[in-house]
């Protein structure tokens, strides 16, 4: 399936060491490399030996290091292309801790732009979401179009003579793309495409987005909380472990089992896979000839003899619903609640949760409530599951801080050894019991981490 609204890629220029996404002018500014300090991060991740060191989570250098070496250029999640029906439309995120406005122009095509005025740096547009023809700041009143062009400048005699409109724009993301009804967008001006980053991830994210020609469609806004809690614990979890599920909702599987007593031992004992792709993203999944939607509604209307002709019997059984996954570094999402979300970070022991529920646009109404009704109960801020995980990553990040805890290494050992080529899923794949997706989700941090970004590298 593909998206009616067509990305973007701005045009590139030589860049030196400002790290600017827009050629922008430097004047006299030279800023001293002593603002900034490098970690060698090698001695905090064992992959090999499944250990990670707890400074991953707590140390404010490496996170200030994460934003420049991972979220910076990395693709990352900003919205759904549904959210996008007219020109002028837009919704304002963050890339890292960069506030960013995506935006549809005039031409219908998707652009984002880093929402900070270029006059003072206030943002340009603080709501939510909306439909505009211009973003004004309200501080002194520069205005920019869909475009990101600076159109108006009050009282522009007042400044030289070499002031040019044109140098002012706003800070535009150099490549946004999308895939099946998500967009993604990243700083680096020379990225490898988006789709090769998903590699054989896209084969699991298509059991989830691509039921049918029509694809899917946002319903019921977008949920935000915010959690006291490093993001990799909440990355992590969504890519690897399936493990927790019994002791952390052990209650709320009690209550939805048919008896009240629990689930069946089959299902607490279930079997499945976990891929683990070198890039950093991971999924579980329980495999089963009768994998079925949680959602009683939702059941009922799906055809999944349909699904299994246009998805195979492989994604059917396995990835469709129960399961979880993360695209690397911080977008995850659940195939049977429909529910996506993306992992802000906040600093080293805060995150601000996302979410929203997807759903396929050529469901009647009645089906897509259904869906909506059972993320919310389930996986919404005030989801039966939902608080059981915030809970404990906000217990993991409680203690971490303690000096000698700080030192105790974490154990990522199940299932190591296990990952092969089984023969039915694409890529290498584990135990659904297993942290080997988690360890490679570190490898790749760790490799990011040791590696000069884009924006650190003097090309003039």
């Amino acid at each position: 399936m593909t998206s009616t609204i067509e990305p973007t890629t701005a045009p590139t220029s030589p860049r030196g060491t400002s790290g600017h996404a827009t050629e922008t002018p430097q004047g006299a500014l030279d800023r001293p490399v002593e603002l900034q300090r490098t970690l060698d991060v090698s001695g905090l991740v064992d992959s090999d030996g499944g250990l990670i060191d707890r400074a991953v989570f707590t140390d404010a250098e490496v996170y200030q290091q994460e934003l420049r070496r991972v979220f910076a250029p990395s693709w990352l999640f900003l919205a759904h292309t549904d959210q996008f029906k007219k020109p002028g439309d837009f919704f304002a995120t963050f890339m890292g801790e960069d506030p960013v406005l995506v935006t549809l122009t005039r031409e219908r095509k998707l652009k984002a732009f880093l929402n900070s005025c270029r006059h003072r740096g206030a943002r340009v547009c603080r709501a939510d979401f909306g439909q505009t023809r211009n973003f004004t700041c309200s501080y002194h009143g520069w205005s920019y179009d869909l475009d990101g062009n600076l159109v108006s400048v009050p009282n522009e005699s007042g400044y030289p003579e070499s002031f040019a409109r044109e140098q002012w724009g706003l800070v535009e993301v150099p490549h946004i793309e999308t895939y099946n009804g998500l967009v993604f967008a990243t700083w680096n001006p020379a990225p490898v495409p988006l789709r090769e980053s998903l590699g054989n991830m896209a084969y699991y994210m298509d059991a989830m987005l691509d039921h049918d020609d029509e694809g899917t469609e946002v319903i019921g806004g977008v949920h935000k909380w915010v959690l006291e809690g490093n993001w990799k614990l909440a990355a992590e979890q969504f890519a690897t472990d399936w493990y927790h599920v019994n002791m952390s909702h052990g209650s709320a599987l009690m209550v939805m089992s048919p008896t009240g007593k629990g689930p069946r031992d089959e299902i607490v004992h279930r079997t499945g896979r976990q891929y683990v792709d070198p890039n950093g993203h991971g999924a579980g999944f329980p495999v089963h000839p009768k994998n079925r939607f949680d959602a009683k509604t939702v059941h009922d209307h799906i055809d999944y003899t349909a699904l299994r002709e246009r998805l195979g019997d492989a994604r059917v059984e396995g990835p469709l619903t129960n399961g979880h996954a993360t695209v690397f570094p911080n977008f995850s999402y659940l195939p049977v609640n429909g529910s996506i979300r993306i992992w802000h970070p906040k600093g080293p022991d805060r995150m601000e949760v996302w979410a929203w529920t997807v759903v396929d646009k050529s469901w009647p109404e009645e089906v897509k409530q259904a869906q909506r009704l059972y993320n919310l109960r389930t996986f919404g801020p005030s989801g039966i599951f939902e608080q059981d995980d915030g809970e404990n990553w906000s217990e993991c990040q409680a203690i971490a801080h303690g000096f000698i805890t700080n030192g105790v290494a974490l154990n990522y050992q199940m299932g190591l050894g296990s990952e092969r080529h089984d023969g039915r899923h694409p890529g290498t794949t584990s135990e659904l019991y297993s942290d080997a997706a988690g360890r490679s989700f570190y490898a790749r941090w760790r490799t990011l981490m040791n590696t000069p970004a884009w924006h650190e590298g003097d090309t003039r």
